[in-house]
């Protein structure tokens, strides 16, 4: 009898913790555990051969933390905290088309901001010194893989398990504002991150929101996914050549910040239109009956 209470004495521990608690601790455990197995398999294996045991490593991942893989007694929430539903296909078209619209509103978002300011270029490439001892074709590689692991297990920890218990009880708008206040907390460790912290509260916010309304995670990790190949890219690393543009204050106001501007405008606006075409369709609406069951 002993044994029994003291075997379910940390189950109940944990329980009597709140939900915000909870949900922060586990989605960033599922977050960091692929994460800190990429930074084992970089460790232990050189690059690019480094891909071989991480691409299996996301593969148990993905399996585990989407319930597939039936361990212990946690699968259905893990299910349900992975969004693990069945779209039709036209939520996975207008949820593909959200994904890219978020990536160009990202991307415009950096751009029209280092018109405004100076681009921080020794902040921005800091992290990333690794980069620029590789051949070309090795760092490409590198980059890919580290961005996939970055959309699948972020994904997976913030907008999943972070984010969807707390849709259940607080609703979808305070779900998201937390998450995303976490998220661009966690990503202020990188020295890229502290010039651009409200654009990364706006990325995770626009993420949420695309979780929310397809009930997947899917097309948020194609959306996060393709961002950090831009950002590895474009922003951290010399791969295609980092930003060059001076800000509109040194230039006048030119064609480039005019065109980016209005790309970012009509970014956010077709993103806006997506999500209320999804909003419209009844088997994508987070409260469309018989797809979601919160596990307690």
């Amino acid at each position: 009898m002993n044994q029994s209470t003291q075997r379910s004495f940390p189950a109940a521990a944990w329980l009597k913790l709140p939900l915000v608690i909870r949900s922060i601790i586990t989605g960033f455990l599922v977050s960091s555990a692929g994460i800190a197995a990429w930074s084992v398999c970089l460790l232990l294996v050189p690059a690019p051969w480094s891909i071989l045991p991480m691409t299996g490593g996301l593969c148990a991942f993905y399996q585990y933390f989407s319930g597939k893989w039936k361990v212990g007694a946690s699968g259905r929430f893990r299910q349900n905290a992975f969004r693990s539903t069945s779209l039709t296909r036209a939520t996975w078209k207008w949820g593909i088309a959200a994904a890219l619209l978020f990536v160009v509103v990202v991307q415009a978002s950096f751009v029209v901001t280092f018109r405004l300011i100076d681009f921080p270029h020794a902040a921005f490439t800091a992290d990333y010194k690794a980069f620029d001892h590789m051949r070309p074709a090795v760092a490409w590689l590198m980059l890919i893989m580290s961005s996939v692991v970055a959309g699948i297990c972020e994904e997976a920890g913030f907008r999943g398990f972070l984010q969807a218990p707390l849709e259940k009880k607080y609703g979808a708008a305070t779900a998201i504002v937390i998450t995303s206040i976490i998220f661009m907390a966690i990503h202020l460790s990188h020295t890229w991150a502290r010039p651009i912290a409200p654009h990364i509260f706006f990325a995770s916010v626009l993420l949420g929101i695309l979780a929310w309304r397809t009930r997947s995670l899917l097309p948020g990790i194609i959306g996060h996914s393709i961002l950090d190949v831009f950002d590895y890219s474009v922003w951290w690393t010399d791969l295609t050549g980092l930003f060059h543009q001076q800000t509109i204050f040194r230039t006048g106001m030119d064609l480039h910040f005019i065109v980016w501007t209005l790309i970012l405008l009509l970014g956010l606006f077709g993103f806006s239109r997506v999500m209320i075409r999804l909003q419209r369709s009844g088997d994508a609406h987070p409260d469309a009956p018989g797809r979601w069951v919160m596990a307690v």
